[in-house]
């Protein structure tokens, strides 16, 4: 049986899904068979399975770091919030009901043999599992009937890795705060902790490490020095949006409305890459620049409400001046249902059954259904006739006039539209732009200059084996692999 250790953070967006696909990559290059593991996750920034079904982008990004293809069994129970207070829940890849926070709250104990299951499913052919925890392991309001953290670890008897983020401040308050807080029982799990995103000399903070190991009994690893090519992986938590506007300094200039439901955001990630463009997260109470080249809507887990809110910013009213200007858009998911003459969701897909107008720049309309479809597709590119590979996953159905001219073609099948002089693009391909030469032909078509060496997906796998590296030198992998204990049966 796999032996398996836990990563949990003192609070959200301190690098749990980073350091968990380092130590995947770390000990998959040591000759392991590792498997990572979340047994719930919330985030709209997800990935499609080999089996038909979707999970975190992390556990996508960290299956990658095994060198293995992603299944559902990765992370079983996957939220993906709709609204304020509510989320759509997903189930081993599927989804299984849109549940308000506290109605899901009430049920999510449910889901706790479901979780352990695709655990031990995981267990079957690999010798280490990395399981990471979700937001901060301190969240004692949460612990009752909990999933994601303690309440997993405890029914399987993991050890626990405590894992925080120097560049936050009050790193050693925060690690030795959340032994404080938590559960006698729970804090016996834990192991070691790991300070991450260090900057500057080490040893200054020599004297740290030994107060936090003095006072916690526990060994403290690293501390981690900042790695900065890992943030050119995909990120997970939307968090890393705001932290975020302006990626490069390229001539050609591409802006992105930051929508409150914006998912999968990683789509734009090859384009981060390319020197010859600049990249603007445009945060809500800013206009979208009129000097923009390119602007781009993205993919949204409530396309109505976003679309709503996109107007009420008035950022419409800047997309259609951008147009006058003679200037290109393209809408992703999402951002493609938006750009039609109306969404209609008469089932109350997204909330509150109602339908809207849309942007008017393509002539076709979007009806909400209840089948979400999901898979990979490779398809040829109709203006540049070159191949791409992406995903769907989407909730609806598209038709109209400017469907005659589509995006691409997925086989025999159109797939999206354009406006007559393919100013305007709509697709519901994710991960398009991670095809080098597709994404070559058209940024050069409109103008930007791009790198004829960048290959994407290589330039990732390079980045993991260096992280991996980084994590060999700064960390004792040998000591960390020490305190990993085979899980006791679940009953």
């Amino acid at each position: 049986m796999a032996k398996a250790l836990m990563i949990m953070g003192t609070g959200s967006d301190v690098g749990k899904s980073l350091v968990t696909a380092g130590l995947c990559r770390a000990f998959t290059n040591r000759g392991h068979s590792v498997r990572p593991f979340k047994p719930q996750n919330m985030s709209n920034n997800a990935a499609v399975t080999a089996d038909g079904g979707e999970i975190g982008r992390a556990q996508a990004l960290q299956a990658r770091a095994c060198r293995i293809e992603p299944t559902t069994a990765m992370n079983p129970v996957l939220l993906k919030p709709e609204q304020e207070t509510g989320a759509q829940v997903v189930v081993r890849g599927k989804r299984v009901a849109s549940m308000s926070a506290r109605e899901y709250f009430k049920k999510r104990s449910v889901y706790l043999p479901q979780t352990v299951s695709a655990f031990e499913e995981l267990q079957t052919d690999a010798d280490l599992i990395f399981v990471e925890g979700a937001g901060s392991a301190s969240e004692i309001n949460l612990r009752a009937a909990d999933i994601a953290n303690f309440g997993f670890a405890r029914a399987l008897n993991l050890p626990v890795m405590l894992v925080g983020d120097i560049h936050r401040g009050g790193v050693i308050a925060s690690i030795i705060g959340t032994l404080e807080v938590i559960d006698p029982a729970d804090k016996a799990l834990i192991v070691g902790s790991l300070i991450n995103r260090f900057h500057g000399d080490p040893n200054l903070f020599e004297q740290g490490k030994s107060f936090i190991q003095d006072r916690t009994g526990l060994p403290c690893w690293g501390p981690l020095p900042d790695y900065p090519d890992a943030q050119l992986l995909p990120p997970e938590d939307v968090l890393a949006l705001d932290h975020r506007q302006v990626d490069q300094t390229g001539d050609f200039k591409i802006v992105v409305p930051r929508l409150p439901r914006i998912a999968n955001f990683d789509d734009l990630d090859p384009l981060r890459q390319e020197e010859g463009v600049s990249l603007h997260i445009i945060q809500p109470g800013n206009p979208l620049s009129m000097d923009a080249d390119l602007i781009i809507l993205p993919g949204s887990k409530s396309t109505i409400s976003d679309y709503e809110f996109l107007v009420a910013q008035g950022w419409d009213i800047d997309i259609k001046a951008h147009v006058r200007q003679g200037k290109s858009v393209l809408g992703i998911c999402g951002g493609y249902q938006m750009l039609g003459r109306s969404i209609a969701d008469k089932n109350g897909i997204e909330g509150t059954p109602k339908s809207v107008a849309g942007l008017g720049l393509l002539d076709v309309e979007t009806s909400l259904s209840e089948q979400k479809q999901l898979r990979l597709e490779n398809a040829v590119s109709s203006t540049h006739d070159l191949p791409l590979s992406g995903y769907h996953m989407h909730m609806g159905e598209t038709t109209g006039k400017d469907r005659i001219q589509p995006f691409a073609r997925v086989g025999d099948q159109p797939e999206g539209a354009m406006s007559p002089n393919g100013q305007i693009v709509g697709t519901y391909l994710h991960g398009l732009f991670a095809s080098d030469q597709f994404r070559r032909a058209f940024l050069d078509q409109l103008g930007a200059k791009t790198n004829a060496e960048l290959e994407f997906e290589a330039r990732i796998d390079q980045i993991l084996d260096g992280f991996a590296a980084h994590l060999e030198h700064h960390v004792n992998l040998d000591q960390i692999a020490q305190t990993m204990k085979t899980p006791r049966k679940s009953t």
